[in-house]
């Protein structure tokens, strides 16, 4: 676990990253299952980064982060930019799970999203600060093991924030079976 409060975890392009939280155990970067996900670069502030297995998802392996945090601290922006959407969903058809989506300044069009919260501090249209702005109240910790897990030093496991950068404009594979 290292207190490195909002400093960049990865570069996309023109878009920088930071860590969304003030306590990061590490980075565990892995294959998104959105096809425009864009592949991330660690830089060298990126709390103990590890490239996870493959998902057999087709896409770079390092396309998303899994940002394992402090269960007691809050979330903030990863980027700055502009809240496009974002508010509940069910993930994996079982449990409830928060979500914002960030349109970067500086990358206009693509999107940042952040997954895996206890609700949501900011809403559609909303500038948000790298580093600064709040977006949760906290990380969800999931009711079962993520990859991500398997490589903790913590026990229990913390949870962790999921955040990857799509280019929308490449169009996405429907998941097989549809759905739940």
């Amino acid at each position: 676990m290292t207190e490195q409060p909002f400093l960049p975890f990865a570069q996309v392009e023109a878009v920088t990253l930071y860590h969304p939280a003030t306590r990061v155990e590490h980075v565990g970067f892995h294959e998104s299952s959105h096809d425009g996900a864009r592949q991330m670069q660690t830089v060298g502030t990126t709390v103990s980064p590890l490239t996870l297995e493959s998902r057999g998802r087709g896409t770079g392996s390092q396309t998303a982060a899994d940002i394992v945090a402090d269960p007691g601290g809050e979330i903030r922006s990863p980027v700055t930019g502009t809240v496009i959407r974002g508010g509940s969903y069910i993930l994996y058809c079982d449990t409830r799970d928060y979500y914002v989506v960030i349109e970067p300044e500086d990358r206009p069009g693509w999107e940042v999203k952040v997954l895996h919260m206890t609700g949501l501090n900011v809403g559609k249209g909303e500038r948000v600060t790298a580093g600064r702005t709040v977006l949760a109240p906290g990380a969800r910790q999931l009711p079962f093991e993520s990859q991500v897990d398997k490589s903790r030093t913590t026990d229990p496991a913390w949870p962790h924030i999921h955040i990857e950068v799509v280019d929308p404009s490449i169009p996405d594979r429907p998941s097989p079976g549809g759905g739940c």
